[in-house]
């Protein structure tokens, strides 16, 4: 472990967005989901959620590289029971979906709390999802395709929201508390310790400035 490194996690740290996420609606390919998982984290998102209907979700590959690690994936089997969890923290939920009332992404206010739904490859977002969420985006097109791979539009997407929040200033102004940030930052740090001390129901220790266990 080095200075450096912990320098590095507390910056990371401080800049995370606790009020706009992606929730992936049954996205199966690993790669794809890898990937949305390395685009959240780049800008700045460090909770995603996930509805699949047997409980599981792909298995991680070298795409994500290592975003796993820093981006927590909460999943669940059931879809309104997720869109409730999300609109209980008082987001707007926005459905990448082709349809008739479908605007512009860039339309969108994501300096406002967001979730954004993603659907299914073949699919795209269910029946269901799209007729519960609060609005649909869509990103215009003008090849003959009509749509772009999930992870390359959630990409795009996330960097509007971005663009949006960096414009506003949001990224500088540190939304997690220093309770979440410092157990978070052990977490990262010291993994196994972390997995330990969960496991024995206790507290983390506290960390010095260069980031050390204080003994």
């Amino acid at each position: 472990m080095t200075k450096a490194r912990y320098q590095k996690i507390m910056r990371v740290l401080s800049h995370r967005q606790a009020d706009i996420t992606v929730l992936v609606e049954d996205v199966y390919k690993p790669h794809n989901l890898s990937a949305i998982l390395r685009s959240c984290d780049a800008v700045g998102i460090g909770e995603v959620y996930a509805v699949n209907p047997t409980g599981g979700v792909p298995t991680y590959n070298e795409i994500s590289a290592s975003a796993d690690k820093w981006v927590n994936l909460t999943v669940n089997t059931d879809l309104p029971e997720s869109l409730d969890m999300l609109r209980a923290q008082d987001m707007k939920i926005w459905a990448a979906h082709l349809s008739e009332e479908a605007v512009d992404y860039r339309e969108i206010d994501y300096t406002q709390p967001t979730c954004i739904l993603m659907g299914n490859e073949k699919r795209g977002v269910s029946a269901e999802a799209a007729a519960r969420v609060d609005g649909h985006i869509i990103i215009p097109m003008m090849g003959m395709i009509q749509s772009l791979n999930v992870s390359v539009a959630s990409a795009i997407i996330l960097s509007e929201a971005q663009r949006q929040r960096q414009q506003k200033g949001m990224y500088d102004t540190t939304q997690l508390s220093q309770e979440v940030i410092d157990r978070q930052c052990f977490k990262w740090l010291y993994a196994r310790e972390a997995a330990r001390l969960d496991e024995l129901g206790l507290d983390y220790p506290g960390l010095d400035e260069d980031g050390n266990i204080i003994s």
